[in-house]
């Protein structure tokens, strides 16, 4: 038998502000069956077409220094230098920037949330597959 990931979880100090947080920088939505209020302590978002759910849980003193495990995020319907600038809008934070690593159009952008979880941006799918094709040209 093998075990399949039920959720992620984000320890952090308040549950419900990066709750919503991150709900909007990722389109999750709350459950219908258990909607996040402040004060909570626990709060679960759903992505409303994968189903899949993090759960943000407050704790007395979270992990110290860089986080081991993050999301790296693929935008949907901008670029991802476009994403960029509208999660520093959202007011997250860039740690490090990476465009351009391996040359032009390549690489990520390090960035933390409110609670200075580190999180990356990829470039978007269409991006990726616009490269392929041109290459494939």
């Amino acid at each position: 038998m093998t075990s399949r990931i039920s959720h992620t979880t984000v320890d952090c100090h308040d549950a419900y502000a990066l709750s919503r947080w991150w709900q909007e920088v990722l389109g999750y939505v709350d459950d219908p069956d258990d909607p996040n209020q402040p004060g909570h302590e626990e709060c679960l978002i759903r992505d409303p077409e994968t189903g899949h759910t993090v759960l943000f849980i407050e704790v007395p003193d979270p992990t110290p220094g860089k986080n081991k495990l993050h999301f790296d995020l693929r935008p949907r319907e901008r670029s991802r230098d476009e994403e960029v600038a509208w999660l520093e809008q959202c007011g997250a934070t860039v740690v490090a920037d990476h465009r351009g690593i391996y040359g032009p159009g390549s690489g990520w952008v390090i960035f933390a949330d409110p609670e200075q979880n580190q999180f990356c941006v990829l470039r978007s799918d269409a991006e990726v597959a616009a490269d392929r094709a041109s290459a494939a040209g």
